[in-house]
């Protein structure tokens, strides 16, 4: 009889997704062995820069993948500039993640129908901080999802 004995290294490097908003910001992260995006909080966005520094200090992070909202016809959004400015902040308390921008067309939708589907109250899937964080869990499954089919070719 064979015994394996798994080691975990609980230091594993996560992965971090920022849905960007002038007003609020949505967080999600991976869990160590980056399988599963959970959602972690929504944060004032003149508090985003700080919350994920601090959170950069506690935990291993590898990558924060900042969504990218582009247009139907691809062309930058609006808030482009300010996320941007947001990543140069971000970058500078963070250096050791690398900041990775994925495309978060329609996530808002998709959460949106998501809280519905999960049989949400009207007032419950109103909650802007709610669809913010579903929305940058989104964003990071779709991450995670994109990161591993790439990997396979």
């Amino acid at each position: 009889m064979f015994f394996i004995f798994a080691s975990f290294n609980t230091d594993m490097p996560r992965i971090l997704a920022v849905d960007y908003g002038n007003k609020r910001v949505g967080l999600a992260v991976t869990d160590p062995m980056q399988i599963i995006a959970t959602a972690l909080t929504t944060v004032h966005s003149s508090k985003a820069v700080e919350f994920i520094s601090d959170y950069c200090n506690a935990e291993v992070v590898e990558e924060v993948v900042v969504g990218k909202p582009v247009q139907m016809d691809n062309t930058p959004s609006e808030i482009e500039k300010n996320i941007l400015l947001f990543i140069k902040k971000l970058s500078e308390r963070c250096p050791n993640a690398k900041v990775v921008r994925y495309d978060e067309r329609f996530t808002s939708k998709i959460a949106q129908r998501t809280l519905l589907e999960a049989g949400l109250k009207k007032q419950q899937r109103q909650n802007k901080a709610l669809i913010d964080q579903t929305s940058a869990v989104i964003l990071l499954q779709s991450y995670l999802e994109h990161k591993r089919n790439f990997l396979k070719i």
